[in-house]
């Protein structure tokens, strides 16, 4: 039952990539658009300029969070 589940949920993260590749119309292979989500991956920014490869816009902090460093 669980092998099943993990190749359900591998087919919907395999096909989710497909379409964002043919949604973007960019010429990254499936392996380039994979290292891009796995080293963004806690990083709140917006998925297509990730995928077209625009720099970071630096965000100020919200004052209302408390800051750890």
């Amino acid at each position: 039952m669980l092998v099943m589940t993990q190749i359900w949920i591998t087919m919907c993260a395999y096909l989710l990539l497909v379409f964002i590749k043919f949604q973007s119309k960019l010429k990254k292979s499936m392996q380039q658009i994979l290292r891009l989500f796995q080293l963004n991956l806690f990083e709140k920014r917006d998925l297509m300029a990730l995928l077209r490869g625009d720099p970071t816009r630096v965000q100020p902090g919200n004052i209302n969070q408390m800051a750890l460093l």
